[in-house]
């Protein structure tokens, strides 16, 4: 689960009448061949953006047709979706036989896709690439499953903390020293409540499965997990957990600075926000571009900081993965396609003087995907050609090498639904009793993963 901004589109897990993409677009024997006539190595490739979206769409057709004309013996044939992964369709897809070659998927995707058969071993290709390897070990393990390779990353994000420097330094806070500490957020939030007139100083989400969402962000800061390691096991009723849920009660009901309003969501922590009236909140990078462009804020206002606590954050991206069919040629043309596309600075994705001639937002710490020269070219490309304020996300991004990135557990979503209750308990009632609850959520987790 997460937020999503402009350059994302394709990843934005909302299903809409213009999400439902239909079976028979997405697929056929035809388009699986991996040769045409002339003797190309003819691959299909998804996640196009739509129609709809005109400007991105044509930046894609436009790296196509770069990519075509620097590798003449390669066709790429496209297909559009929006979402890139339709949840409704995407099984079915891949029980059918009917994936793209080359195909899209979350990073919590990739075990369930090797799981079931239906992913080809990158291992012997992907080996001596240099590209590949220059991605971050963290997430080249997302798609590594018994030792070997299945897919490419992406994108990525993590989770950190945007905060408001105008109500900072008008908290008498300083603005280029967010808080780094659960205790020092506490503080903060407490003297930024103090300045009256509806200001809040914290907030968080405690409905439709988000409050259950950032309970696993905040228990990630805290050192703890969702679930143990093995995966079979409830891990929230733990001392991490019950340190998440005692900082909430705290800030709600000792120190007064989460406001009177609960049972928030994302939309309504971003107005707040947007309105100048919130001093914190955690989310992913791309909520920023959002706060401006739709909810008000100003760029210069706003700062991003690691999470708080600096042990762990709640990370998540997506990736490609290549059909169990796709023939050598059509693997190593895929790769090919990957590199330019999706991994390398300055090309496709990562076209920052093109995005900023498009007005999209540049400059935003994420994504981080490589290391080494590859990393710190992208870093330097962004900062040339950023429109956006990069220096107030520099706490951020020294932060992006200490702070552990850890996925999502499978089963998440329904894990979200039961810690959705007890995060809104705390937040609604002052007596609520955090050992119960968390005794509670043990209980009915554990169910959901003894039914796998």
């Amino acid at each position: 689960m997460r937020s999503s901004g402009f350059r994302r589109t394709c990843t934005v897990a909302v299903v809409s009448a213009l999400a439902l993409t239909s079976l028979a677009a997405c697929g056929s024997d035809d388009d699986s061949k991996g040769s045409s006539a002339g003797g190309k190595t003819k691959i299909t490739v998804n996640c196009e953006p739509p129609k709809s979206a005109k400007i991105d769409r044509k930046s894609f057709e436009d790296d196509i047709a770069a990519f075509e004309k620097a590798n003449k013996d390669i066709d790429v044939t496209a297909h559009d979706a929006f979402p890139c992964q339709d949840p409704k369709t995407f099984d079915a897809k891949l029980a059918g036989g009917q994936m793209e070659d080359v195909f899209y998927t979350y990073f919590t995707d990739a075990k369930h896709v090797v799981d079931i058969n239906q992913a080809a071993d990158l291992t012997p290709y992907v080996k001596d690439l240099k590209w590949f390897q220059d991605i971050r070990q963290e997430l080249r393990d997302v798609y590594t499953v018994d030792g070997k390779v299945y897919g490419v990353p992406r994108t990525n994000y993590s989770m950190g903390l945007i905060y408001n420097k105008a109500l900072f330094k008008k908290a008498g806070l300083d603005p280029e020293k967010p808080p780094a500490t659960w205790e020092e957020v506490q503080a903060a939030a407490k003297k930024i409540a103090g300045l009256g007139n509806g200001t809040v100083g914290y907030a968080d989400y405690s409905a439709q499965n988000q409050g259950g969402w950032h309970f696993g962000a905040e228990i990630y800061s805290q050192g703890g997990s969702l679930v143990t390691e093995d995966g079979k096991k409830s891990a929230v009723n733990t001392p991490e957990g019950k340190a998440v849920l005692q900082n909430l009660k705290d800030m709600r009901w000792r120190d007064n600075s989460m406001g009177s309003k609960q049972l928030l969501i994302i939309n309504d922590v971003q107005q707040m926000m947007g309105s100048g009236k919130l001093g914190m909140y955690l989310s992913a990078p791309d909520n920023i571009p959002i706060l401006v462009k739709e909810k008000g804020a100003k760029y210069e206002d706003l700062g991003l900081a690691p999470m708080p606590g600096g042990k762990g954050t709640l990370a998540g991206g997506d990736g490609y993965m290549f059909n169990k069919k796709a023939t050598p040629a059509q693997i190593k043309a895929g790769l090919k396609f990957l590199e330019f596309q999706t991994n390398t600075p300055g090309q496709g994705l990562n076209n920052w003087k093109r995005a900023a001639a498009n007005k999209a937002p540049v400059g935003l710490p994420e994504p981080r995907l490589w290391t080494g020269e590859r990393d710190q070219k992208d870093l330097a490309l962004k900062k040339q050609y950023a429109n956006m304020p990069v220096e107030n996300y520099q706490a951020f991004i020294d932060g992006a090498d200490t702070v552990k990135p850890k996925l999502e557990p499978a089963g998440a979503q329904q894990i979200y639904t039961v810690l959705d209750s007890v995060v809104s308990s705390v937040l609604t009632k002052k007596d609520a009793n955090i050992d119960q609850l968390l005794k509670d959520a043990d209980s009915k987790i554990n169910g959901i993963l003894a039914r796998g």
